[in-house]
């Protein structure tokens, strides 16, 4: 099976195609990291808040301190 002849116009669009998915893959990776760390931020808070509305509540009656 003989192999497909390219172009040096042929390839250098392949590369520039790879390169412009490189660089979607790489802001879309850049976006997952922000909204990472913005959902830990978000759960670091929401934690605390939990621990400071469990000591202002008596757990096991439900009442307010």
């Amino acid at each position: 099976m003989p192999f497909p002849k390219y172009t040096k116009a042929d390839l250098e669009k392949i590369v520039y195609t790879q390169l412009d998915n490189l660089n979607a893959i790489h802001d879309l990776l850049k976006i997952m990291k922000l909204q990472n760390e913005l959902i830990e931020s978000a759960n670091r808070k929401l934690k605390d808040e939990i621990i400071d509305f469990k000591k202002r509540v008596n757990y096991g009656t439900g009442k307010f301190e």
